[in-house]
């Protein structure tokens, strides 16, 4: 199926665009933000709700009030959190039924768990992290992580051993202190977008499968 677009009222004077792709015999539902520098009509977006759609995951995809009016200065935490809030909400209303899940690419993944952290999302089950950002590149710290263990729910973190904004072994000590409630699945040579070099055996298209196979099984799979 295509994409449905509509539009999410963030507060009372915040509108953003939202993107819904329903699918036949959907097994679960995940609401996608997308990272800091690229909207939810990225490359990496779209495929992730294409390939979303043939494992029979329903996707909601939407922007960032920054985002949508084109500025390059990130939302305040708090404005992000309720464009989550929102998406999360009106997936609630076009998946009625379906596990529903949240999370996304980088800063939206983060975005994601900050607000779950502060507030539980409504019925979100789990969330799911393609490529949380520890740090900025060359610093690395754990200070992005500390509202984690606020979060109640099971967590899934899909990261590159390339990534230079989660270094593998930080990544490994965050996921560790979660216990039982966070998942590690880690794609070798991957960078922060998820690029694999050639000389490294792997494929971005073969890494992307992987990732989309091991969220779509962690999703459908009772935790």
């Amino acid at each position: 199926m295509h994409d449905q677009e509509t539009t999410l009222d963030v507060d009372a004077g915040t509108r953003v665009s939202a993107l819904i792709r329903p699918v036949d015999r959907a097994r679960a539902a995940l609401v996608l933000a997308h990272g800091a520098g690229a909207g939810m009509l990225h490359a990496f977006m779209q495929s992730l709700a294409d390939g979303l759609a043939t494992r029979h995951v329903a996707t909601l995809r939407f922007q960032f009030p920054s985002m949508e009016r084109g500025s390059s200065r990130v939302d305040p935490p708090a404005l992000a959190w309720a464009a989550v809030r929102a998406a999360v909400a009106r997936a609630n209303e076009v998946f009625p039924g379906l596990p529903l899940f949240a999370g996304g690419k980088s800063f939206g993944g983060r975005m994601t768990s900050q607000a779950q952290a502060d507030a539980p999302l409504a019925a979100v089950r789990g969330l799911v992290f393609f490529g949380f950002p520890l740090h900025p590149t060359g610093k690395p710290s754990l200070d992005r992580a500390a509202h984690l263990a606020r979060v109640s729910c099971p967590m899934l973190f899909l990261q590159g051993t390339r990534d230079t904004l989660a270094e593998l072994p930080l990544v490994r000590d965050v996921v560790a202190s979660l216990g039982s409630r966070a998942t590690l699945a880690i794609y070798d040579d991957a960078d922060h977008s998820f690029h694999v070099r050639a000389k490294s055996g792997h494929t971005d298209a073969g890494t992307l499968a992987a990732m989309l196979d091991r969220a779509t099984l962690w999703m459908t799979t009772p935790q």
